[in-house]
């Protein structure tokens, strides 16, 4: 693998990592990956592990949140034709799980941070501490909503997730995408790339060659308005700009833009199901 892109933890740490290039796959890999993780989670500023909303930027991404929720359930619906059992793996403090319960599945969720764990029960959502609790079960959908870029021992990681899969199930999973417009505009301050806590970069090919390896296809391939906005926000801030509510505003628009013929949205959604 050889250098593509020096870079650092902008939101906890301020430690220095660099990213590799698997040629083979089209992905980046995160070097060093910590031993232990916790650590780098351990912040107010990781918001996707609260409901905070102290700042702008919290009210911004809770907005984002609750309408990211209807687009998400109204996906999933369209690929079932009833609801069944669903499995959100990284659910973080519950809100989607809740959401999925309320239009008729039968949900479970795994969420490895405690005090996301806790927000989730006053919810209603209980939530496992790791995947292997859930072992010798099978589910029509199984959703991870930006977490497989967290997940460390990849290929043994995708193979856990596709037994728990029944046959005829549809897997979704959404991550940010390093070919987009606003990826290569911020370079090093993309915060799309969150090092350390994201291990993995994917592309298309890096998805279709990694889910192949479990005999399962992309179907289907659908963007994620937001998050070009929602990025470009962040790594403006990364960058010091103090205007970077209006920067983000253009940057977004036109990643959006220019993704409309490119197909290389800032984060993309990914449908998968078992070869036949």
């Amino acid at each position: 693998m050889k250098l593509f892109l020096k870079t650092k933890d902008f939101s906890v740490s301020g430690e220095s990592f660099e990213l590799h290039q698997d040629t083979d796959l089209d992905m980046l890999v995160t070097q060093p990956q910590p031993e232990n993780l916790a650590p780098y989670y351990e912040s107010e500023n990781y918001i996707s592990h609260t409901d905070a909303q102290k700042t702008f930027t919290d009210k911004l991404y809770q907005a984002v949140k609750q309408k990211n929720l209807s687009n998400k359930t109204q996906i999933i619906e369209n690929q079932v034709d009833k609801p069944d059992s669903l499995l959100d793996i990284g659910a973080g403090t519950g809100d989607f799980l809740a959401t999925a319960q309320k239009a008729g599945f039968t949900v479970a969720g795994v969420e490895p941070n405690s005090k996301a764990r806790q927000l989730a029960a006053q919810k209603g959502v209980h939530l496992e501490p790791a995947l292997s609790n859930l072992k010798g079960r099978q589910f029509q959908v199984i959703t991870l909503w930006h977490v497989l870029e967290h997940l460390p021992n990849l290929d043994e990681q995708i193979s856990t997730i596709s037994s728990l899969l029944k046959d005829n199930g549809t897997l979704i999973i959404a991550v940010p995408n390093f070919k987009s417009f606003d990826a290569k505009h911020y370079g090093t301050y993309w915060a799309g790339y969150d090092v350390p806590r994201h291990l993995w970069h994917f592309s298309k090919t890096a998805i279709t060659k990694l889910f192949d390896r479990q005999g399962m296809e992309v179907i289907s391939i659908r963007p994620m308005w937001f998050d070009a906005f929602y990025v470009s926000m962040l790594s403006e801030k990364y960058k010091g700009n103090k205007l970077y509510l209006i920067s983000a505003f253009f940057v977004g628009l036109w990643s959006n833009v220019k993704a409309c013929f490119t197909k290389e949205h800032s984060s993309l959604i990914y449908i998968l199901k078992r070869k036949k």
